[in-house]
């Protein structure tokens, strides 16, 4: 995984904890469940590259 997409990644997370904070601090549902969907979203980007870098890792692992 690049780094960039990993502080990407996380800072989607952040982004959606915060939402999820605020929408939680003031009684708004659609803030709290945007930030749910935010954190959501960066856990499973994440989770996409961690696949395609065990996919790198097999194909290589084939090759030596």
């Amino acid at each position: 995984m690049g780094a960039d997409d990993k502080i990407s990644n996380k800072a989607e997370q952040l982004k959606g904890k915060a939402k999820k904070g605020i929408g939680e601090a003031t009684g708004d549902e659609d803030l709290r469940a945007e930030g749910r969907a935010d954190e959501s979203s960066g856990r499973m980007k994440e989770a996409g590259e961690r696949v395609k870098d065990a996919a790198k890792n097999v194909k290589k692992a084939f090759k030596d």
